[in-house]
């Protein structure tokens, strides 16, 4: 560092062995590495007249998030919207949410009939027969 020059207070350094100031990476007194910034202790305004802008497309997703004001609708959200559009989604979703309901309805139809389908014909035929004995042998010679 030139003495003449002067050190900007973002980058001076303070050694945390000897005390010195500096701006490099190791300090030019007792090569040490131990160091803190000086804006630690002694805080350094803004360099910037007007805070910066941000132009993120994330940073305005967020924020409209955080808003709850009502939004301008863009015109990618007016076409989607468009009432040319809004029949045919609709009838697709109606007509999906038809079949899968004709689908259940007729799933559970066939499983209650089939249910009772085999109680009634338990019911006709009455207990099922016990199984042989085991140690009967009727029909062979001694």
């Amino acid at each position: 560092m030139n003495p003449a020059s002067g050190m900007q207070l973002r980058i001076a350094r303070l050694c945390l062995d000897c005390d010195e100031l500096h701006d490099e990476a190791h300090c030019p007194v007792c090569a040490s590495e131990a160091f803190a910034y000086l804006t630690r202790w002694v805080p350094a305004p803004e360099r910037r007249m007007r805070p910066r802008e941000t132009t993120s497309p994330d940073a305005e997703v967020f924020k409209g998030l955080l808003d709850p004001s009502p939004q301008v609708p863009t015109p990618t959200a007016l076409a989607a919207r468009s009432p040319t559009r809004l029949p045919w989604k609709r009838g697709i979703v109606g007509l999906t949410m038809l079949g899968v309901a004709g689908w259940l309805w007729q799933t559970g139809r066939t499983s209650s009939a089939a249910g009772a389908g085999a109680g009634a014909t338990r019911k006709q035929n009455g207990p099922p027969p016990p199984p042989p004995a085991q140690g009967d042998d009727a029909g062979g010679p001694d």
